[in-house]
């Protein structure tokens, strides 16, 4: 199991544009992610689930990787929410 947190910088937050293409690449992956804020946790696989998760510029989101390639999926998310995040 892989974790880390990334906080957000957009000031429009965790919107659909970005939610969808986060659930594209967590999907291309073969780990079972899961996105924690507070006392909320999503599939990260579910764009519903995502946007439910109603994250705002400012707040911390804790990414959970668990899978038999979590260490290549951990880095494409860690690259991808360093890039659009």
């Amino acid at each position: 199991m892989k974790t880390f947190q990334w906080t957000m910088k957009d000031e429009l937050g965790l919107h659909a544009r970005v939610a969808g293409e986060l659930v594209k690449t967590v999907s291309a992956g073969t780990s079972r992610v899961t996105l924690e804020k507070g006392e909320r946790t999503a599939d990260a696989s579910r764009l519903f689930a995502v946007m439910a998760l109603c994250v705002k510029q400012g707040e911390t989101v804790t990414v959970t990787v668990e899978g038999p390639d979590e260490e290549k999926d951990c880095a494409a998310l860690q690259e991808f929410c360093e890039k659009n995040f």
